[in-house]
Order: structure tokens, then sequence, then C-alpha cells
């Protein structure tokens, strides 16, 4: 039996569109005409059509489709197999974004329940950034001070936050005096400043060590998203953000030099 495109169309769920990009790629021609030239598909073609939707269905490209139906029982196993290992990647990435979801809408919300006002007041033009904070929840997701930051975060008062970012404030003025005057970023006064911004984490979220602290700091210098959680954009100056970076890592090398010393 002979089916028009538009018969094969509407049950197979594809565009007359689709089905002739087939034919000019190869994949599925027609196995006959009508004498008006029209194409017609036979049971066989049906059932090459079905196998093509079948592994466009799970991802694969025309290209590999083709590979594959040259001989179905060689080269399907193997994509399969790759296929599968592909999903199941996939499926667990997903799971983690999932299970950040309602993490990440708690970081933008700072833990805090205010309304605009009182956030502005509170925040001023520091802002985080929610696609951040889901990138951030997955790469800080098995760090045992995750969780202790969002709880103590979760924890603080208004007034906490006004005193928190008040201390904020005041450190980061004396990071831009420092990088204004000049000053070298494994010099005293920038490694200094670099020991500040770790006690205040430590202070007000959880503790952080040499070695979290640097790479915290390679978040500053490598995603502005991250460096406008300590510096908002009206404040930064170009260079701002890897100079902090290596005051950090300066500080340190610093404080390892010191404790094998003791």
């Amino acid at each position: 039996m002979s089916y028009s495109v538009g018969q094969v169309s509407a049950f197979a769920g594809v565009t007359v569109r689709t089905l002739h990009h087939y034919d000019r790629a190869g994949l599925l021609s027609p196995s006959g005409r009508s004498g008006a030239g029209y194409r017609l598909y036979d049971d066989t073609d049906l059932a090459r059509l079905q196998q093509i939707l079948f592994y466009r269905e799970l991802g694969f490209s025309l290209d590999e489709i083709a590979e594959i139906l040259k001989d179905p029982q060689a080269n399907a196993r193997e994509y399969l197999r790759a296929r599968v290992r592909q999903l199941t990647e996939e499926i667990g990435r997903l799971r983690r974004l999932a299970e950040v979801a309602e993490q990440a809408i708690e970081v933008q919300q700072t833990g805090v329940h205010l309304d605009p006002a009182e956030r502005f007041e509170v925040f001023g033009e520091i802002d985080f950034d929610l696609s951040y904070a889901t990138q951030a929840q997955l790469k800080w997701q098995d760090s045992p001070g995750r969780k202790e930051s969002m709880a103590r975060a979760a924890s603080h008062t208004k007034e906490d936050w006004r005193r928190l970012m008040g201390e904020a404030a005041a450190w980061r003025a004396e990071l831009l005096a420092a990088f204004d005057d000049g000053e070298p970023a494994d010099g005293e006064r920038a490694m200094d400043l670099a020991e500040e911004h770790r006690l205040h984490i430590a202070r007000w979220f959880t503790t952080c060590p040499p070695d979290m602290h640097r790479r915290i700091a390679d978040d500053f210098a490598a995603d502005p998203r991250a460096f406008a959680l300590v510096v908002p954009p009206s404040q930064q100056r170009p260079g701002l953000a890897t100079y902090l970076c290596k005051a950090v890592h300066a500080n340190a090398a610093r404080r390892a030099d010191h404790e094998e010393d003791g």
C-alpha cells in the first residue's frame, strides 16, 4: 500500500517540510512516485521513518542516524550505549539543578524578609545575581561550610545585616584606597585587607580557612557576578578583582609561612 506525503505527515506527526528534508538528505527517500510525480511511501518506508523518529527523539543528529541506518545491527548498539551514558549524565545534572533551585532562591533573598525599601536601605547597590547563585550552589554543594553559611545567613536579623554591611562598606573603602594609592597586592596593607575579608566571612557566615578563601577570591577574579557581591559595579576599577585575588593568595601564603615558623 502506498501513502502520499500528506498522509505520512498526518499520521507520523511530522511536517511535510521535514519529510522533504529527509528526502533531500538521503535519509528517507520514498519508494515510489505517482503518475503526477508526487512522492509515495510504502510500508518499508514507514518502518524506516519510525526508526528515524525514534533516534531523533533520543537526540541523535541526522548524520548519526544515517550512520546507524547503514547497518543497524552493527552500528546501533554502540551509538545507543553512548547515548545512554550521555542521558544518564544529563539526568544527574538536571536533578542537581532541581535540588539547588529552592536554595538559590533562598540565597537571592539573603535569608532576610525585607520589603524593597528596607532591602535597599540595608544592601544598597549590592545585589545577588540568581544565575550566579545557582552556579555557586552547584560548585559549592559538597563544601561542608555551605550549609552552615546558609543557615547563619537565614538567622541574621535586619540589624545583623545592617552591621554586616557596614563592616563590608568600611572594608571596601579601605580596599579601594589601597588600590588607588598603588599599594602592591602582595604588600602588607593589601594582605591585611585580605585577612580582614577572610575574618569577616568567618564572623558572619562560616569558617573560612585560607584554601577556601583562595577559591572564593578566584571566583571574584573569574566571574564579575561574584565580585559584584563585594564591590558594586559603580565602585569597581579595572583590575581590582584581580588585585584582590592576588592579595588573598599572598595573605594565604603569609599565613602558611607563619604557621611553619610557629
